[in-house]
């Protein structure tokens, strides 16, 4: 018996998936496996997590078409040696960089957005000429089966495979990683540093959002719920935790109770856009957090369902779970602190977020806090008086 991770191996050997064309090839077959199970993608994704129709193509099927398009259209310039610039030492030689592939690359996808989230690491690793091992999460259990019967029929099979963690588990030789969970990830370390191989770590944190007393509060609530009970809150860079003063807190709560209103209706256990909790364990864990707290809108909850409203917490305390952990929720605390350098030094004393969201009309105001918060790998800051401009990038690593 020849395991995958031979088979793999000896397709790579092979120089199989170096080639332009083969990787052409693949890339549009992935194409087809998008275009052509469409219906089965939206069917399993509303199994796993109630996701309605136009949610599962905006934040997960576009997505990976249009990497899909920018590999297809960019291949033959990425695979191209790169000039570099000559220093003393090399003056006399030809310095170029040559693109290599790694190899073998596994990819372990996550349960909340199964698609993007799996298939999008997928297109960068054919796109390179890797061969790939292709690990869904056992979490989102309808998309992995989707996922593992209808890929290999796309994909070629000596140079692609699908995988669980128990074939995976004396297989820890792989030549990258993808992961996102911190608690996985501190494991996926651990295995591939005994073989010093490179990994590839997105891993998910609290990402607070700063409301400022000056702003356009409809707006910034708008915002807040749109991006926080997406996929009923099981977005990695959803905002995590509202931090701002009593009296925004005040201002900002009658907007926050009128946007889900809005969005989700007077029942949102009854909208067709309000997804679910992937499981029961999930579920669990979310219900204890409510908890926390007051709960100032929703925390109505179906466990039969695992459906848990569209819910704003205030009061939080520092110590209290919601704010020691990921929410990954559709949970929103709010935490109250004295002014804007209190919420700076409260962000800055912790784990160092994912995102960073800032609200306000005030543009010295979100350049101090864009300035001042600790690099994290994404800092998004947002506006909220339309029509102006604002001198810092959307986004910094």
């Amino acid at each position: 018996w020849i395991s995958p991770m031979d088979c793999l191996r000896a397709t790579w050997m092979s120089g199989k998936t170096r080639p332009k064309e083969f990787r052409v090839t693949q890339l549009e077959a992935l194409c087809h496996f998008l275009e052509e199970r469409q219906a089965d993608i939206q069917h399993a994704l509303c199994e796993d997590l109630h996701k309605p129709c136009f949610e599962t193509e905006f934040t997960e099927i576009l997505l990976v078409r249009n990497e899909l398009a920018n590999a297809l259209n960019n291949l033959s310039c990425w695979m191209k040696d790169e000039k570099v610039n000559k220093n003393l030492m090399t003056q006399l030689d030809c310095a170029f960089i040559q693109k290599d592939p790694y190899g073998v690359v596994l990819i372990i996808g996550a349960f909340n957005f199964p698609i993007q989230l799996t298939l999008l690491p997928l297109v960068g690793a054919i796109a390179a000429g890797n061969c790939v091992i292709l690990k869904p999460s056992e979490v989102s259990s309808c998309t992995e089966r989707l996922l593992a019967e209808a890929l290999p029929c796309y994909l070629d099979s000596v140079s692609s495979s699908i995988a669980s963690f128990a074939l995976l588990k004396n297989q820890n030789e792989a030549e990258g990683f993808l992961i996102w969970s911190v608690r996985v990830g501190k494991i996926i370390m651990t295995a591939a540093a005994k073989h010093v191989t490179p990994l590839t770590l997105e891993l998910g944190g609290k990402s607070p959002c700063y409301v400022d007393k000056c702003c356009n509060f409809q707006n910034a609530a708008n915002r807040i719920v749109w991006g926080k009970f997406l996929n009923a809150g099981q977005t990695c860079i959803a905002p995590d935790y509202v931090i701002c003063t009593v009296e925004t807190q005040e201002r900002l709560m009658p907007c926050l109770r009128q946007a889900i209103c809005e969005f989700f209706g007077n029942e949102p256990k009854q909208s067709a856009d309000f997804g679910r909790m992937v499981n029961d364990r999930h579920f669990q864990r979310a219900r204890a957090l409510l908890e926390c707290g007051r709960v100032a809108i929703g925390g109505e909850i179906d466990e039969r369902e695992r459906y848990i409203a569209p819910t704003v917490l205030a009061d939080v305390k520092e110590w209290e779970p919601i704010m020691q952990e990921e929410v990954l929720a559709p949970i929103l605390p709010i935490f109250t602190v004295n002014d804007m350098e209190e919420a700076i030094h409260f962000i800055n004393c912790r784990d160092r977020p994912l995102a960073v969201y800032a609200f306000s009309c005030d543009n010295k105001m979100l350049q101090r806090v864009g300035r001042k918060v600790l690099s994290c790998s994404i800092v998004w800051i947002i506006e909220g008086k339309p029509n102006s401009t604002l001198d810092l990038p959307i986004s910094r690593c």
